[in-house]
């Protein structure tokens, strides 16, 4: 059954608690450095950690008025602590505390979203073993091809989920970076020893060159490694909407008692989380090239990024949160029909074979070129007519007869014999657990 989505720990990052406890949190460590160094008094900092607060609506009853966020946290935090406040922010610029808490916030979020990928490949993993031997048809261009696995489709959606896996590790080790290098990121205020003692205890990175900002290639990768992830969700829905199909019915979304499809119609069963995933991947895809927008600013920096970022980042980070959500869930549960795929893969009399026939007559002698025209004539006499079969037409054959017998003929039409090397893929998918 698909649960209800709640957000208590994505959510959270985006709010303004987090948000402002985060850069107090930068804003003490920076103090704590410069004790060590000898440069603030322990006694200032003492008072500076017993008192040091802040209060979400004053901050923003005070940036109401000055019109600058930083500027009404450091305003709000100097009213708890005092004269000894004098300390906070010493030779820092805003983006020190913005972009070293942004970074903080999405390497937090990532690691969330991968928590979500881990659980989401178990449940691909014990689809894809419980359907190993579940026959189905394979289709290209939407056509019948060849019988396949309909675990298959589980293991492929699996190995996809191991490279996003891959992708989002390296794009939080992207963007688990940090700077408190001064306006314009030369340290001119500020010895780097804070930075690096700031980014330490924030479990990042400093920036090996910064210049008023962490430069926006890293918050790029890892929009786009989401958009990326959100693609690879949408391949499964897309797919899992063709086999929802009235007329394949292959396999389907759960539906839920009291549940309802059709505000008209009330026998209506549809496939609206897979809809859903599908529309959701296309806003990831809008995020992602608005943050390759953000990669080229003026000069040392400039502010046009940050607007976007305060819509983008947040709004990718839960999105892709519940399209993680959606999608395990509905795996999960998913409802699956054995019955109706050997129906389907049977629809076509035979045709499925085809391939199995040509390569035998190769076997056998025939040129390619001959063998593909002595299977192709019965096989298009059997898409024009329905009461025909492949197996019947190719009994018929004289010119196929020269090289098959009729004993050889009915041996080849095995479905069981399609899967044979199911276990070696199997094998080769999961053999890294």
């Amino acid at each position: 059954m698909i649960k209800r989505y709640t957000l208590p720990e994505m959510g959270a990052i985006f709010e303004d608690k987090f948000k402002y406890s985060t850069w107090l949190k930068i804003e003490l460590l920076a103090v704590e450095a410069r004790v060590k160094a000898g440069d603030v008094p322990v006694d200032d900092f003492e008072i500076i950690k017993e008192k040091a607060d802040f209060n979400v609506e004053r901050i923003l009853q005070i940036e109401a008025e000055t019109k600058h966020d930083v500027i009404a946290f450091l305003t709000n935090v100097a009213e708890y602590i005092g004269p000894a406040s004098r300390h906070i922010h010493y030779g820092m610029t805003s983006s020190d505390i913005l972009d070293t808490a942004l970074s903080f916030q999405m390497k937090t979020a990532g690691e969330l979203l991968l928590k979500k990928i881990l659980e989401l490949q178990e449940i691909l993993k014990r689809r894809a073993l419980e359907h190993k031997r579940t026959l189905t048809i394979g289709r290209s261009h939407g056509i019948h091809a060849e019988p396949t696995s309909f675990g298959l489709k589980f293991a492929l959606w699996y190995q996809d989920a191991k490279r996003n896996e891959k992708r989002l590790r390296a794009a939080i080790d992207t963007i688990s970076v940090g700077q408190i290098s001064g306006a314009v990121g030369t340290f001119e205020h500020l010895s780097p020893k804070v930075e690096e003692f700031v980014c330490e205890k924030m479990g990042l990175k400093p920036a090996k060159v910064s210049t008023q900002v962490v430069q926006r290639d890293r918050h790029a990768e890892f929009l786009t490694t989401l958009a990326v992830i959100g693609a690879s969700l949408e391949k499964i829905a897309v797919e899992l909407r063709h086999l929802q199909r009235t007329e394949v019915l292959e396999a389907e979304e759960y539906f839920s008692k009291g549940q309802k499809g059709s505000s008209a119609m009330p026998h209506k069963r549809n496939p609206i989380v897979s809809e859903r995933v599908s529309g959701l991947a296309r806003l990831l895809r809008g995020n992602a090239a608005a943050a390759m927008e953000n990669v080229a600013l003026w000069h040392e920096r400039d502010i046009s990024h940050s607007s976007v970022e305060r819509v983008i980042v947040p709004d990718s980070c839960i999105t892709l949160d519940y399209m993680l959500h959606l999608m395990t869930e509905l795996l999960d549960n998913l409802l699956v029909y054995p019955e109706n795929m050997l129906r389907n893969l049977r629809l076509t009399r035979g045709l499925i074979f085809s391939q199995t026939f040509l390569l035998k007559l190769v076997e056998k002698g025939a040129t390619r070129e001959e063998a593909y025209k002595l299977v192709q004539a019965p096989a298009m006499k059997v898409w024009a007519d329905k009461n025909l079969t492949l197996k019947e037409e190719l009994l018929k054959s004289e010119e196929v007869k020269k090289y098959l017998s009729s004993d050889e003929i009915e041996e080849l039409f095995d479905e069981s014999k399609m899967l044979k090397n199911i276990d070696y893929i199997f094998e080769r998918c999961f053999s890294q657990d």
